[in-house]
């Protein structure tokens, strides 16, 4: 049985429509109108082998935030929905990803409790049509909406482009060992009984 879940969201300011499967193979089909954004969503979707279709009409004539905010917390509600009750899964993550200049480390905790750090300075404002400040806002829409302890760290990086793709990457492989089966326990990984 796979977890999948889609999630339908329509404000003022987007319009999103978005489904994934955390047991696919990396396949995705991505539309948001920020083109560096949708990239960073297709490496997302491929290291962590999930599936993900996401299409998202935003208010693009006045910034990307609305874009990236909302995508992330339509992603986020589509995590917890497909998690379902976490029985039998590790619960923790961890990945650190070198993409040339850049290295990141992400660490996720899938127990319920939202919490975000976020220590990356960006050396450029902008990586194409994407606001390299909205990088942070998207995650913390992520962790909130999901509900997960998110703690990201870039460790070295001199160029903005590989430094965001590795972020990216690196919560990717993360979440995937974080959602992956515990083959010791088919209850929740916590001395509480629930997560």
């Amino acid at each position: 049985m796979t977890r999948t879940a889609s999630v339908n969201r329509k404000t003022k300011e987007t319009d999103i429509r978005l489904t994934l499967n955390l047991d696919g193979s990396g396949e995705s089909e991505v539309s948001t109108g920020i083109g560096f954004f949708d990239h960073m969503l297709a490496g997302f979707s491929r290291h962590g082998f999930f599936d993900l279709e996401c299409h998202v009409q935003g208010d693009l004539h006045v910034d990307g935030h609305h874009t990236v905010e909302d995508t992330g917390i339509v992603l986020g509600q589509a995590m917890a929905k497909a998690l379902g009750d976490k029985k039998g899964i590790r619960r923790y993550g961890h990945f650190t990803l070198p993409m040339d200049d850049a290295l990141a480390l992400c660490a996720v905790d899938l127990g319920g409790r939202p919490y975000l750090n976020f220590d990356c300075h960006f050396p450029m404002d902008r990586v194409g049509e994407l606001d390299t400040e909205l990088v942070k806002e998207f995650f913390y829409a992520v962790s909130y909406s999901a509900g997960i302890n998110l703690h990201i760290k870039m460790l070295a990086g001199d160029n903005t482009h590989h430094m965001i793709e590795a972020i990216f990457k690196a919560f990717a492989k993360a979440l995937d060992m974080a959602a992956g089966a515990e083959p010791r326990t088919s209850d929740v990984l916590s001395t509480k009984g629930s997560l």
